[in-house]
């Protein structure tokens, strides 16, 4: 709860409206003891009196009856309707939804098509259907908010039962032999219930807007009770001459409404599970940087990477994903960047342009040069022009990174003139010659097809076309040819080796793969805990590791007619990035570890260009 609460209140917005709305609540609470008089008392003498009038803080109504004590008993009267209409409507339409989308096939066309007529008609008219069906009353103003809200939370609850039913833990529950009914309550409504919560956090402030529309009409409340909307109502005659009496009850709808609504919004993103890194909102065009310390001196390389220190902070937890990482490369080099998961290969990657979601991400140290050019101090429209004009990224996944909606030549198109200025004629003619350049089959009919409509390699070469738009001068792949079987991988990783040989760029390459780096990289860097443990030429590092890391991780690749050996797994896990332990973070995973590995900070020592992390290295730095 604690962690839900920081989460919540991260969101300056939300935490208004829960301020705003704890204190009309603690106003309706305390009710019983507030010297308040009877809101139903007529005084005709003391009729439209202005607010702070002797006795009677807000004024009165056109019956003399004070103001303040009505407001206060028809917010706790609105607000009580409007929470139980929402769970009413909450659990109708959500019982109705996980049936239609467990269930599927015809009970789910039966359901979703009464559903589909009833969000056929305006919400406000089927409401005064209801009640013109019913008659006028709270009661059966409340049944009518209940009602035509059923279906909003039907369609949104069967939405995302539909998805969960296909999955393989419903499927072991089924052959486990479970019956529906525990399916339903142990293996469905558990996943669905956050959902349930965010949509009625969501829409209660708008069913109270509902009921008090109902009551202002006459429908809802009626005399003598009061509730908001009925105030409203009564008040419109004497707007002109009393307008206290409409702006009372009027402010108050406005206050509950909205701080109901920023409530919900925040309800809802510190629920979400993709939120809870702490990035509540809106990132940053670019990472912030707050750095300590010195800035290290300009190099000669194309791009060098200089003790760079990236974290994340969250909550009072700092996360060191990159921790003094110092790498290099010229033109026509390629760097291979290997490590396990979390070892922060591609944190680093994004650094260099900026492009670390922020918050909770901070750059705290180091510089990135860019033909001696530091990129950290630079202004965020200077970044902008060289993103994908001199350093361009090839991702992981290009589904995830090309728009589902627009096709690969609009794409392709789009990224050239960002950066400069052709006619759409002739961006599309260069993003003709961008697939053919990458090899990809039947060029021109592939400019009109969208992403879906492409094999994982077809889009690896879009991606590919994508980064090299704008010639760029460094290139950073993250881990481009994971995704892809064997020989597409070969025919990708075939054709940046040929590009950079044409072309003379500089790549960066981060994978899990010594097969890839042996055959694409001149120079390999491993990191572990987001600190390089080793680096050198690849032949070198890859022959001889120094670093017992190294070793274990080239021993767990495969060796094709080598015989049978032992793959052995590397044991343990990697540390927590927020708690690294003291001296070599490697060193509880170690079988060479001695008391003086733990202590201190472990430097990284050798003879450029070969260097290692490690005071009981495999070999001799040479």
């Amino acid at each position: 709860m604690s962690a839900f609460l920081r989460l919540l209140f991260r969101n300056r917005l939300a935490a208004l409206g829960a301020v705003v709305l704890g204190a009309i609540l603690l106003l309706v609470l305390a009710i019983p003891l507030l010297p308040l008089p009877d809101p139903d008392v007529i005084a005709t003498a003391d009729r439209f009196q202005p607010p702070f009038s002797e006795g009677h803080l807000l004024g009165t109504d056109h019956l003399g009856r004070d103001l303040l004590s009505r407001l206060l008993y028809g917010t706790r009267l609105s607000l009580a309707v409007g929470v139980v209409a929402a769970l009413i409507a909450a659990s109708i339409g959500s019982a109705i939804g996980i049936i239609a989308g467990y269930f599927g096939g015809r009970i789910d066309n039966i359901i979703m098509r009464g559903v589909d007529m009833l969000m056929a008609f305006p919400y406000i008219l089927l409401a005064l259907a209801i009640v013109a069906a019913l008659g006028p009353g709270l009661l059966n103003a409340l049944i009518a908010v209940a009602a035509v809200n059923i279906p909003f939370f039907a369609r949104n609850i069967r939405g995302i039962t539909a998805g969960l039913a296909q999955r393989e833990f419903i499927d072991a529950a089924r052959l486990a032999g479970l019956g529906h009914t525990r399916i339903i309550l142990q293996e469905l409504f558990p996943n669905v219930l956050p959902v349930i919560v965010i949509a009625m956090s969501t829409t209660v402030g708008w069913m109270i807007l509902e009921t008090a529309g109902l009551s202002f009409l006459g429908l809802g409340s009626q005399p003598p009770q009061a509730d908001l909307g009925s105030m409203l109502g009564e008040a419109r005659a004497a707007l002109i001459s009393a307008p206290h009496t409409s702006f009372v009850p009027g402010v108050m709808i406005f206050l509950i409404v909205m701080s109901v609504n920023l409530l919900g919004d925040g309800i809802r993103d510190a629920l979400d599970p993709r939120l809870k890194s702490g990035a509540l909102s809106r990132p940053l065009p670019m990472t912030q940087v707050r750095r300590r310390g010195d800035v290290p001196p300009a190099t000669d390389d194309l791009l060098a990477i200089q003790h760079l220190e990236t974290q994340f902070h969250v909550g009072k937890r700092i996360y060191r994903a990159v921790n003094r990482v110092s790498l290099a490369v010229k033109p026509g080099e390629c760097l291979g960047v290997i490590g396990e998961s979390g070892s922060g290969k591609s944190v680093t990657a994004l650094s260099v342009m900026g492009l670390v979601s922020s918050p909770p991400g901070v750059i705290t140290g180091g510089a990135v040069r860019l033909e001696g050019e530091d990129l950290l101090g630079a202004k965020y429209e200077t970044l902008r022009a060289k993103r994908g004009e001199k350093v361009a990224y090839i991702f992981q996944d290009p589904l995830a990174t090309l728009h589902p909606l627009y096709k690969v030549g609009h794409q392709l198109a789009e990224a050239i003139q960002v950066h400069h200025k052709p006619s759409d004629r002739e961006a599309r003619a260069r993003a003709l010659d961008l697939l053919k350049s990458v090899r990809m089959p039947n060029a021109e009919s592939r400019l009109d097809n969208y992403p879906h409509e492409m094999s994982g390699g077809m889009r690896q070469r879009v991606g590919i076309a994508m980064a090299l738009a704008n010639d760029p001068e460094v290139i950073i792949a993250d881990e481009p040819t994971t995704a892809l079987d064997v020989t597409v991988q070969a025919q990708i990783l075939a054709l940046l080796d040929d590009l950079r040989r044409e072309r003379g760029l500089a790549i960066v390459f981060i994978t899990h793969d010594f097969g890839v780096v042996a055959q694409l990289c001149d120079s390999v860097a491993v990191m572990y805990a987001g600190r390089i443990v080793e680096q050198g030429p690849t032949d070198t590092v890859l022959n001889a590791p120094a670093h017992p890391y190294t070793k274990r991780l080239i021993a767990c690749v495969p060796e094709l007619g080598g015989g049978q050996r032992e793959l052995a797994a590397i044991p343990g896990l990697p540390p927590v990035v927020d708690n690294l332990p003291e001296g070599c973070a490697f060193a509880p995973r170690c079988d060479k570890a001695r008391d003086e590995c733990r202590r201190g900070d472990i430097p990284l020592d050798g003879q450029a260009p070969r260097a290692v992390r490690c005071l009981f290295p495999e070999e001799p730095v040479t």
